[in-house]
């Protein structure tokens, strides 16, 4: 649990900390605060309160939980999620950490629900460690997209996240490890794709590969000689290819106009009604498009490894996988740490008190946070 209530003082906003000197000085009161957030999300509470209910537990002091949302559950903007009563002296100075630790995974866990549930036939893998603001956090976003996830499987039987890139927070995904193969890094200290793939097998036998396959800009090329390589793997459904094309440039064989006929063939409709020039670029532009995928499907079966899966990554934010499914792109899984919240903004979560002593109180214009 971290901070400690030892440590807390030096972490909460120093208002909160000197309220609390104050209350100790005239006297404490038992208070009610309203949690609330300004945008929709989904309730993904329970690290928060965990940690909360740590604290108190620490203090000998006595809260009590209103949970309005199970987890997963819909929240509106706006709307109390839940309440907390207890004693001011004790909850004043733990609103500061209580709240760090709620609203990101909230909107995060919304994030990972909407991919999910737009690519219902897709797994998803966790790869945001490298883009989380330290272990805390990573913790947060691993916890969040398995909240997200699981409501997604729920709801639309979506596979969801298979799974994380860290041993630390695997077991959000019911796993003992994480997962992942190889990075660009050991495909430049191999000198070729076919060599990264050979010492990745020889070292770990058993394991299932995935070999990127753009580090050269040979997607096909090289997907294809490493499937030459490891027939087997191959036909066992044990090899997969993972296209992580920067936008710089085309996958290995399209440019703009073999971009539109590979989506001619696949998904005309996508091609012949509005798009935003976002979305253009998503389905036949630079980097790993729709028609990527689609061109990469089809050398693959041409070539008989239809059992080869295609891992896609980069920047696959909830609007590129919206797209994706709007033209059933050949998916197989998909790396992403882009639901992550973009906007640090909208995961402020607020905490207001509404009750002193049984009587209700709080600042105009926030009457709506009264219980009903």
């Amino acid at each position: 649990m971290s901070p400690s209530d030892a440590d807390l003082a030096r972490y909460t906003d120093k208002y909160f900390v000197r309220t609390r000197a104050i209350v100790e000085k005239f006297g404490d009161s038992r208070v009610t605060y309203a949690v609330f957030m300004r945008r929709p999300v989904l309730c993904a509470a329970r690290l928060a309160l965990d940690w909360l209910q740590g604290v108190a537990v620490e203090r000998g002091a006595g809260i009590e939980v209103d949970r309005l949302f199970e987890e997963g559950g819909w929240v509106g903007a706006g709307e109390p999620m839940l309440y907390v009563t207890g004693s001011f002296r004790h909850l004043v100075d733990m609103e500061t950490v209580f709240l760090q630790k709620l609203g990101p995974a909230c909107v995060a866990a919304f994030n990972a629900y909407t991919m999910c549930t737009d690519l219902p036939y897709v797994g998803f893998l966790a790869m945001d460690a490298r883009h989380c603001a330290g272990a805390e956090m990573a913790a947060m976003m691993a916890y969040a997209a398995s909240v997200g996830s699981a409501r997604a499987k729920r709801e639309t039987g979506a596979k969801g996240f298979i799974g994380n890139a860290t041993d630390d927070t695997a077991h959000y995904f019911g796993q003992t490890r994480g997962l992942g193969t190889m990075p660009h890094a050991l495909i430049g200290y191999a000198g070729s794709t076919l060599r990264a793939a050979e010492m990745f097998h020889d070292t770990f036998p058993d394991e299932p590969l995935t070999v990127l396959v753009d580090y050269f800009g040979r997607e096909v090329t090289d997907t294809l000689e490493v499937c030459q390589r490891f027939p087997d793997l191959a036909a066992a459904g044990r090899l997969a290819v993972r296209i992580d094309t920067h936008g710089g440039r085309f996958v290995e064989g399209l440019d703009v106009a073999q971009s539109y006929a590979v989506l001619e063939r696949h998904a005309p409709q996508a091609i012949r009604t509005y798009r935003t020039e976002e979305e253009l670029r998503w389905l036949t532009g630079t980097g790993v498009t729709a028609a990527a995928v689609y061109w990469m499907r089809e050398r693959l079966d041409e070539a008989g490894f239809r059992e080869v899966r295609i891992v896609a990554s980069s920047g696959f934010s909830p609007s590129k996988c919206k797209l994706m499914a709007s033209v059933k792109a050949p998916i197989d899984v998909i790396g992403t740490g882009s639901y992550l919240p973009e906007r640090w903004s909208e995961t402020y979560a607020t905490a207001d008190v509404i009750a002193y002593d049984g009587v209700q109180r709080v600042k105009v214009g926030r009457e709506f946070l009264f219980r009903s």
